[in-house]
């Protein structure tokens, strides 16, 4: 009934309680069926089982769209003690297999009554960023707590802070293994030409389903992802991702030989990027197209973009 009620409002995104292995997220996803085929599914891993053994724990992770780090029920299966590591170890599992990552509960719970942080709720916060977490997520402090709008000020001051931090921007990402996909590659090899060549400002990903700014994301950069997107599904979708700035971009009016032209003149509108800047761009020979991105371009913004 839930599941139904998931497909009928629209959600982007569905968490599933409690997993204890992936058979648990693939029974999911087949109730979900074709009506519910574009909601991602997120694993909320409380149980012990679930992050019991590697092959339980790369299962859930590789049968869902994300994982969460849901450390209340988790902390009390496997105690306090292993929580620490296995949240690093979860946070880096999903980012190594290609799955957006949530850290939870009791970021800032001195916050439901305090209009400020305390120490350690700041480094807690900054340390999931720094694990290389896709979000950090408030309960009780934005659904019942006293200072919703001063929580979310604070976690973002606190994310922005550690994502300065030299080593959030830096990655060594699958830096020795192969790739099977094209779409993979091309998503890499855009990261890694970011991070080396000086005056990028973003890497711009032209995208119908948003799986390359995805790939792409599990690099650390200090270099926003601009996901071009026709469908609001993969907009939304690419919302959770980090660093990752999802952008309408609808190609069906467009000619070929204008699109590079169009998505520059798109990030010089929304002050991503300035005359004299790079922007590395991906995209597919065929629009629209899922897994079809085969193509990086290094441009060059102009005065024209500008004006444009």
């Amino acid at each position: 009934a839930d599941l139904e009620t998931a497909i009928e409002i629209g959600v982007d995104y569905l968490a599933v309680s409690f997993p204890r292995s992936a058979e648990d997220m693939i029974e999911a996803r087949r109730l979900l069926g074709e009506a519910g085929r574009e909601i991602g599914l997120v694993a909320k891993l409380e149980r012990a089982e679930a992050v019991a053994d590697d092959a339980t724990l790369n299962g859930i992770i590789e049968a869902s769209e994300a994982v969460m780090v849901a450390r209340g029920d988790l902390g009390v299966e496997i105690g306090d003690e292993k929580l620490i590591g296995m949240q690093k170890r979860i946070i880096k599992r999903a980012r190594t297999l290609n799955r957006a990552v949530i850290t939870a509960t009791q970021m800032m719970e001195s916050m439901i009554t305090s209009p400020l942080p305390t120490r350690a709720e700041v480094f807690d916060v900054a340390n999931a960023v720094l694990d290389g977490t896709d979000a950090v997520m408030l309960s009780a402090e934005t659904a019942a707590g006293d200072y919703p709008v001063e929580t979310l000020d604070a976690m973002q001051r606190v994310c922005l802070g550690a994502e300065r931090e030299r080593v959030a921007q830096e990655s060594g990402h699958r830096i020795h293994e192969g790739f099977s996909r094209i779409d993979e590659t091309i998503a890499l090899s855009a990261m890694y030409a970011a991070n080396h060549l000086t005056g990028v400002a973003a890497i711009a990903c032209m995208t119908s389903t948003g799986y390359t700014p995805l790939i792409a994301s599990r690099i650390r950069s200090g270099l926003p992802i601009v996901g071009l997107a026709h469908s609001p599904i993969a907009q939304r979708r690419m919302a959770l991702y980090r660093g990752v700035v999802s952008l309408p971009f609808d190609t069906t009016a467009m000619a070929a030989g204008e699109l590079n032209d169009r998505a520059l003149s798109l990030l010089v509108e929304k002050g991503i990027a300035e005359p004299g800047d790079h922007v590395i761009l991906t995209r597919g020979d065929h629009m629209n197209a899922h897994g079809g991105t085969n193509t990086l371009k290094i441009l060059d913004v102009t005065e024209k973009h500008a004006e444009t």
